[in-house]
């Protein structure tokens, strides 16, 4: 199983660092990343694997969205799942 985390923000020091912290403090891997700087503006898109995580997936949820709200940026974590039927036609 798989989950797909989104970043926005303004561009600081350590992002990427922080967000793949509390990945790996729950257990979930990075499998894959694309991130991207505009100006003075932060946005990365992870793919993580969530089949080994050590928490509820709806904490981990809760984990980013808060760590998000101490940064000052948008997290938003949605499993693969609900990600998936979001973007059929």
């Amino acid at each position: 199983m798989k989950a797909v985390i989104s970043v926005i923000g303004k561009d600081a020091l350590g992002i990427i660092h922080k967000v793949s912290a509390k990945c790996v403090d729950a257990g979930a891997n990075i499998v894959d990343i694309s991130q991207s700087v505009m100006k003075e503006f932060f946005s990365m898109v992870m793919v993580v694997e969530i089949g080994a995580l050590k928490v509820p997936f709806a904490d981990f949820v809760d984990a980013l969205k808060l760590l998000g709200e101490e940064n000052a940026l948008e997290i938003h974590t949605m499993h693969e799942d609900i990600f998936a039927a979001m973007h059929k036609i």
